[in-house]
């Protein structure tokens, strides 16, 4: 319903699970237990069923910056979801991507029978962690596209989409990205530079399909940066920054088409 009151075009999370980065609470979960697919099955049944004729949904995320074989020193307690010294070996390598696979298709096929019209967008993996080409994969049969967090140079984070595309064929998508100013107060600012910049470099990257800026619409004690500060004063120099790039970008979409 609040996606509806905006009236924009959006994509939706899907809690099938906690294991991302900054969670330190929730035991890994088992995606080979009857009790996971049937988690799934409510989950899309609850959420996708009521949202599968909306012509604004772009589509579905799953975890933001999954530990599938990393962790942070919070949840390090959990472990990963698959210890990475085990691929060394191809028994290893095998296994990691068996149980991926397990997690994908089991969240593809929940979301599927309750929507066909929409995009899958997978996991968002972190850039800066260790991606295992395992779990990349055993995603790329039951998912539209491959989405990254990546909090980096504009250069740097195109390289690293253009290594994706190149090595998988599929479409990819920088699903989390920001170019911070710190204030002396420990606050940030977006780089309204920055932003442009990246949308820049990434028209020269076919395979990249869209830019997602990572911020809080308010600024707050945990997303200390915003379009607005907490009383709600826009910040209108990234925002007169940010419309020019967009607005440059849509006038160059329309000359290629």
């Amino acid at each position: 319903e609040e996606y509806r009151w905006l009236g924009l075009p959006y994509c939706h999370q899907l809690p099938f699970a906690d294991f991302h980065q900054w969670d330190f609470e929730v035991r890994n979960p088992d995606f080979g237990s009857a009790e996971f697919a049937d988690w799934c099955d409510y989950v899309a049944r609850e959420h996708c069923a009521r949202m599968k004729e909306d012509p604004k949904l772009i589509g579905y995320f799953y975890m933001d910056c999954p530990t599938w074989i990393h962790t942070k020193p919070a949840n390090a307690w959990k472990g990963p979801i698959y210890d990475p010294e085990k691929l060394t070996t191809d028994v290893g390598r095998r296994e990691l991507q068996s149980i991926a696979t397990r997690w994908y298709q089991v969240t593809h096929d929940a979301i599927r029978r309750y929507d066909k019209n929409h995009l899958i967008l997978g996991d968002r993996y972190e850039a800066n962690a260790p991606i295992a080409e395992e779990v990349i994969n055993a995603a790329l049969p039951y998912v539209d596209l491959l989405s990254f967090q990546h909090f980096d140079q504009p250069a740097t984070v195109a390289e690293n989409l253009r290594k994706w595309h190149e090595k998988t064929g599929k479409p990819v998508l920088l699903a989390d990205h920001a170019i911070a100013i710190r204030e002396s107060d420990g606050y940030q600012r977006h780089n309204g530079s920055g932003y442009a910049a990246t949308l820049a470099a990434l028209r020269n990257e076919p395979g990249c399909v869209g830019y997602h800026l990572c911020g809080a619409y308010l600024r707050n004690e945990t997303r200390k940066r915003a379009l607005r500060s907490s009383d709600e004063s826009p910040d209108t120099t990234a925002i007169e920054s940010i419309t020019s790039a967009n607005r440059d970008a849509e006038q160059w979409i329309r000359s290629i088409r």
